[in-house]
């Protein structure tokens, strides 16, 4: 097992747990338009912005090791926190998130392709940086802009949270073919069998 902490774990281990199912639970926290583009198979799809008020409903539903997975593992970790906080246990972050997983040759479902959520953040954010750059040139002022993107970045990754990454995952384009009920989203997880 390459186990990378107690609770953040490498592809390998991943794909070796997953040998037998029904001991794991995937759960890929991504916008459902990012699970649509490509998902590791037999996982299940709960989006954080899902996760944050219904942490608890989630929670009880998960009564084996659940392996948590992103893009990265930057949203992975915040689900794990919240679930965490609301009393679940033997939560694993995937590190590398899904492209860790199918590099590490992982079985990968591919599905129409988009641009991954950091993607668009890193776009928008430069583009704004630019833009106030430019924008300065003629009105100094125009400058705040790109402090104010810098600032925002900064606070970004001292809290390990991402505002811009929140909003353009309520974007249409982000939300996959049709927006999902609570409901649905938790009743498509296993339920019944204990953690190994």
């Amino acid at each position: 097992m390459h186990s990378l902490s107690p609770d953040r774990i490498d592809a390998p281990t991943v794909i070796d747990w997953l040998r037998d199912p029904d001991a794991v639970t995937v759960i890929d926290v991504r916008s459902p338009a990012e699970y649509e583009t490509a998902h590791i198979a037999g996982s299940y799809n709960v989006p954080l912005n899902l996760l944050g008020d219904h942490a608890a409903q989630l929670a009880a539903r998960l009564d084996r090791k659940v392996v948590l997975v992103c893009q990265s593992g930057t949203r992975a970790a915040e689900a794990q926190r919240r679930l965490t906080g609301v009393g679940a246990a033997n939560l694993h972050v995937l590190g590398g998130g899904v492209p860790a997983y199918a590099a590490a040759g992982g079985e990968v479902i591919r599905g129409a392709a988009r641009w991954s959520l950091e993607r668009q953040v890193r776009l928008v954010a430069g583009s704004l940086v630019v833009a106030g750059v430019a924008a300065g040139l003629r009105v100094p002022r125009a400058t705040l802009v790109a402090g104010g993107v810098g600032a925002g970045l900064t606070l970004s990754a001292l809290t390990d949270t991402c505002t811009m990454g929140r909003i353009l995952a309520a974007l249409p384009h982000n939300r996959g073919p049709r927006e999902r009920s609570v409901a649905e989203v938790i009743d498509q997880l296993p339920e019944g069998r204990r953690a190994a």
